[in-house]
């Protein structure tokens, strides 16, 4: 093992594999703040994902979140609400008045390169994985939850909207059951984000220094296949302790509570099931009648209108949309309330039924043409090209 290298709250080592090659080893190093991205870590983890992945040496990327809490519980919400405060919410990411676009481009572009890295990348999504989390976790080739897992995408709550790759990721979730946890921030254990594609394997907790010893003992002249093996030997050893599935057993009951012809009669039937008899459905349902309602129509219609967009077009139309719930939207009030003066009493912009469409069409329009937009390189990598993600 080479000597951890510290920047700001991340940790870098690398791991030497018994053929001799190498692991690269990141470690959110934040537990105080249960790993929260700051744009400083963004930006480390960026350059060394991208050193690693001209590095010949390093056969995978093992990425972990520091303590026993928490994987990463999201992004920095405190100093964007800071920024926007301050005014500092420009489209020019590279102003000193850009911060919020510098730090959402950043975000984003970090998840992408997540999503289609040459190499394995092995999350070990152990204790709370929350929007930003899951971005990172999202795009990793393989995804390990455990009995501790948490996950969640509760942008609702902070007048946001469930972003990183999400209006992807949950477009894919089975029926509609992505819709609601990104509606309403339902709480999922390893058990739902198994069930829903948003990880591949439930390994033990217990079992992670035995998961990289025997990642270090494996035969690496195939990658994938030696990540694989591995997972599938402890995953196949911990399904004694999967929890009792949540969405699953609801699936239908989800399916019929979001199917409506329109938008504020879903939110409504949705928020009406507060009062269900199941406490799983009630719970979500009350997150949402607590929740911005600009947030709430925002969060259908991107879900909707990106549907059939590549994750790069997602990834280019969440970046438009954020700066706009920054400038235009709820989220300076809803982080106020919930993490700043901790009051949970938001003071919203409109109340659940009485969103203006004119509204709406307002944090729709994107603050950039195609030319000029901070993500308009990146580029999708076909499942052909990417041999990282051949096994899980």
């Amino acid at each position: 093992m080479s000597d951890p290298v510290r920047f700001d709250d991340l940790q870098f080592d690398t791991l030497t594999t018994a053929d001799g090659h190498r692991i690269g080893r990141v470690t959110l190093d934040a537990p105080r703040s249960l790993n929260a991205l700051t744009l400083e870590m963004i930006d480390a983890l960026q350059t060394r994902l991208d050193a690693w992945a001209a590095d010949t040496t390093i056969v995978a990327v093992w990425l972990e979140g520091a303590g026993d809490r928490a994987f990463c519980a999201g992004g920095d919400v405190v100093a964007l609400h800071r920024a926007i405060v301050e005014g500092r919410t420009s489209a020019d990411p590279e102003s000193r008045e850009g911060f919020v676009a510098r730090y959402f481009s950043h975000e984003y572009r970090l998840d992408h390169t997540i999503h289609g890295y040459p190499k394995p990348v092995i999350a070990w999504g152990d204790g709370i994985v929350m929007g930003g989390g899951i971005g990172l976790m999202a795009g990793a080739s393989h995804r390990i939850v455990t009995p501790r897992s948490q996950l969640a995408m509760p942008e609702i709550t902070i007048g946001l909207y469930p972003d990183v790759a999400a209006s992807w990721f949950l477009n894919r979730c089975p029926g509609r059951s992505g819709l609601f946890a990104g509606l309403t921030g339902a709480r999922l254990n390893a058990s739902d984000a198994l069930f829903m594609g948003l990880a591949d394997r439930l390994i033990d907790d217990t079992r992670r220094e035995a998961v990289i010893d025997d990642l270090l003992q494996a035969d690496w002249n195939e990658p994938a296949h030696a990540v694989g093996h591995v997972l599938r030997q402890h995953a196949d050893a911990s399904r004694q302790r999967a929890p009792s599935p949540e969405v699953q057993p609801r699936l239908d009951t989800l399916n019929a509570l979001t199917d409506a012809d329109d938008d504020a009669t879903l939110i409504r039937r949705v928020i009406d099931a507060a009062s269900d008899d199941d406490p799983w459905i009630a719970r979500a349902a009350k997150n949402l009648a607590a929740g911005s309602p600009l947030s709430a129509r925002l969060i259908l219609r991107q879900l909707s209108r990106c549907r059939r967009l590549s994750l790069a077009e997602v990834l280019r139309q969440e970046l438009n949309l954020s700066l706009a719930c920054a400038a235009r939207g709820d989220l300076a009030e809803g982080v106020r309330a919930l993490l700043i003066d901790k009051d949970k009493n938001p003071g919203w912009q409109h109340t659940h039924g009485e969103v203006p469409d004119a509204d709406i069409a307002a944090c729709l329009v994107a603050p950039w043409d195609r030319d000029r937009h901070p993500l308009r390189d990146l580029v999708d990598r076909t499942a052909e090209e990417d041999p990282a993600h051949a096994t899980v």
